[in-house]
């Protein structure tokens, strides 16, 4: 069982920053577009997505934005974190098997609210940003550590 850490708005330091690395799966993909809705064929069909200019199937832009989700979540701030607003721009198509580094730095601390503002940029294997832009959170004032709860079992069919 993994144990994950929040920082406190009052720990949280401007320039602050983390990163998590992520190899995309083909399995990511699926489930993306099964729980968001999206089942746009340059997502899920090899053969029309040959056809396109990306020439290979691509993951869903909001996918990349989750991932940026998940390191609010986990890593900065961690539990406890409210995400309120992004602000993103996709500059390049994800593919299967990119290694995707989500880097997160605080940018700005609101001076009476405990929210804090990220700068967020999405680079893949060869160095190329694929996604950049900016989040808004409400950082957690109390300290705590928790037992992140296990993934469910899911199985594609």
């Amino acid at each position: 069982m993994d144990t994950i850490t929040n920082r406190t708005f009052d720990e949280i330091q401007i320039g602050d920053s983390h990163q998590r690395i992520h190899t995309v799966r083909e399995q990511d993909i699926q489930l993306f577009a099964a729980v968001s809705g999206d089942r746009n064929p340059v997502h899920l069909d090899t053969e029309y997505a040959a056809t396109t200019p990306f020439k290979a199937q691509i993951a869903h832009g909001m996918y990349t934005g989750a991932l940026i989700s998940a390191v609010l979540g986990m890593d900065l701030p961690g539990p406890g974190t409210i995400y309120l607003g992004q602000n993103i721009a996709f500059k390049k198509p994800v593919y299967v098997g990119d290694e995707l580094t989500v880097q997160l730095t605080v940018d700005s601390k609101h001076d009476s609210k405990p929210i804090v503002t990220l700068a967020c940029t999405v680079s893949n294997q060869k160095g190329k940003t694929v996604a950049s832009g900016e989040a808004t959170a409400m950082a957690p004032t109390e300290k705590i550590s928790v037992t992140a709860p296990p993934l469910p079992a899911i199985q594609l069919s």
